[in-house]
This record gives C-alpha cells, sequence and structure tokens, in this order.
C-alpha cells in the first residue's frame, strides 16, 4: 500500500539535540520506516525551502526574529526554550515552517499535505517555550491568508500539551477556529483560551478522549466550515510516553486520526498534517504512532477524498 498524498521531509528538521528527551531523530526514522515498508519512496518526498523572514514577521516579533537570527537568545529565553541554542536548532525551525507551509499547498491540491515534522504550538509571537522557537502552523495560516489562497483555517490541536502559543497568536482573530484537547494537569502550567479547549483528566484513556473529542471537532467543521483544517497530531497522549498523563493505546489513537481525517474529508476540508510531540518510552513506539498517522490518512483519502 503506497501512500497517495505527498510527504514534505527536509534532513534538516534533526537539529542533533543529543541526550534531550526530545527525540529530534524520529524525523529521519520516520522517512526510513515509510522506505522500508514500501509504503513510500525517494519521489513521493517534498523538500522545503526555509521560511523566509518576511513570512515569519507575519506571526512572529522582529526582535524574536533577530534574536533567532543572531543568537542573541537571553539566558531566560533559552530556559523557555529548553532545548540548546545553535544554528542548527535555528535552521531546523525555519525549515519546518517552510515544510509545513508546503504541506499546506499540497493539501489544498491533493486533499492530504503530510510533513515529517512541525507542530511547534508552544512558540508564541514573541518568544518560544517547550521546545519550540517557531509557530510553524501559525507562519503557514498567515502566508496562505496574505496570498489571499485561503480566509479561514481551522487548527485541530491533538498534543497532549495544550497549544499555547497557538491559541495565544490567534486569540482575537476570528477567521481562525483553534481547537486544543490535552492532559489539562500538564505543561504549560498557564494556558490561553483557544477558541475551544477540551481539559482533559488524568489517564484519560480511548473511549473519554475520543466522546470528547468528537462532537466538538465535527462542530467546528460543520458550523465554523475552514477552508482547511491543521491537524497536529501528537502521539504523546500515548499511555507510555514519557511527557504524557493520558492513557490512549495505539488502537485509540488510530480512532483518533481517522476521526479527524475522515470528518474534514467528507466535506472536502484539505487536511494539512505536521506531527508535533512524541516522547514514547521506546522511540519504535513513536515511529509506528507517526507512521500510523499517515496511513489512517489513506484510508480516509481511499473513504472519502473523490474530489482530489
Amino acid at each position: 500500500m503506497k501512500l497517495p498524498f505527498p510527504l514534505v521531509f527536509h534532513d534538516g528538521y534533526d537539529p542533533h539535540f543529543g541526550d534531550h528527551v526530545f527525540p529530534s531523530q524520529k524525523y529521519r526514522l520516520i522517512r526510513h520506516r515509510l522506505l522500508s515498508r514500501g509504503l513510500a519512496d525517494a519521489s513521493d518526498f517534498r523538500t522545503p525551502a526555509p521560511a523566509t523572514r518576511e513570512q515569519l514577521l507575519l506571526v512572529h516579533t522582529p526582535a524574536w526574529v533577530k534574536k533567532l537570527e543572531t543568537g542573541t537568545l537571553t539566558y531566560h529565553d533559552i530556559l523557555k526554550l529548553e532545548v540548546p541554542y545553535s544554528r542548527r536548532m535555528v535552521e531546523a525551525f525555519f525549515l519546518a515552517a517552510g515544510g509545513t507551509l508546503l504541506a499546506a499547498r499540497l493539501a489544498l491540491r491533493r486533499g492530504i499535505g503530510f510533513n515529517i515534522g512541525g507542530g511547534f504550538h508552544h512558540a508564541f509571537a514573541g518568544h518560544g517555550e517547550g521546545f519550540c522557537a517557531v509557530n510553524d502552523v501559525a507562519v503557514a495560516v498567515r502566508v496562505l491568508q496574505r496570498e489571499g489562497v485561503v480566509k479561514s483555517a481551522l487548527v485541530v490541536d491533538c498534543d497532549v500539551h495544550h497549544g499555547n502559543g497557538t491559541a495565544s497568536i490567534f486569540g482575537r482573530d476570528p477567521s481562525v477556529f483553534t481547537l486544543s484537547i490535552h492532559h489539562f494537569k500538564n505543561y504549560p502550567s498557564e494556558k490561553p483560551p483557544s477558541t475551544v479547549d477540551i481539559h482533559l483528566p488524568d489517564g484519560a484513556a480511548d473511549a473519554e478522549y475520543l466522546a470528547h473529542l468528537r462532537p466538538v471537532y465535527e462542530t467546528a467543521v460543520l458550523g465554523f466550515r475552514p477552508e482547511i483544517v491543521f491537524f497536529v497530531a501528537g502521539t504523546d497522549p500515548y499511555f507510555d510516553d514519557q511527557l504524557g498523563g493520558l492513557s490512549l493505546t495505539k488502537e485509540g489513537l488510530l480512532l483518533r486520526d481517522r476521526l479527524i481525517f475522515d470528518t474534514a474529508l467528507r466535506k472536502h476540508i484539505p487536511v494539512a498534517v505536521v506531527l508535533a510531540g512524541g516522547y514514547a518510552r521506546q522511540i519504535d513506539d513513536t515511529v509506528d504512532l507517526h507512521v500510523q498517522t499517515a496511513l489512517a490518512a489513506v484510508e480516509s483519502m481511499r473513504e472519502w477524498a473523490r474530489r482530489w
């Protein structure tokens, strides 16, 4: 079974953080898994250009972009980021933003665009937090809006952590609907309101998770009628995730992914996928779960994407 949609990837996505809880090597491992299983070949991958300074400034403040470009982050800036600063790190975030923009463009043409990276939802306009220096989804939305390609977008954030940066950036913008479903007693401690937030208790499992997500997400798609959905497809709701707090199984995460894709594609709304978090104790589980999201997209396209 070969994937019927493009995949966006760049070797530079991995900033080589070393012995860090964020497994940045997962990007190349996902690519290798897709190739080794015959789900894709080299021609299926698209290589993004980094987001330009002009594109970044549609979301981020000049001061923050300059700090990243010149390496003048303060000690406090780096503490909030929780990853070591390097030129390679900055290049990785700029590439991820370019990759999410490319995935969105491909989604508009093909139904689904899949960035094997991105989902850095803790980045605010003027600073970074929680492993996130650039809010790639926000940059992609703003570029598409500036170009007149879309007017409205829905961001459905299924990472286990609240999408605080995304909520802040779009907090007063009725053209972007932000939905975050997350473990409430988890990072970040301060959670700016999304359009809709679903706060889940400790240990919420498959049935509870889906029962909360389904009606809210379906109502958002049907009522808001976005021109594109950005799916922040974190795998960290998995029960064996080191930074989690929920108890979803692989089967539950598959049902989550199918819900996101089926609901949008049934209404002929394209979906741009970004990976976001995934910190399972066994990195093979993280890789498997991200590949599973791609397989869920294949099944949904077979059923619903006759338009593309």
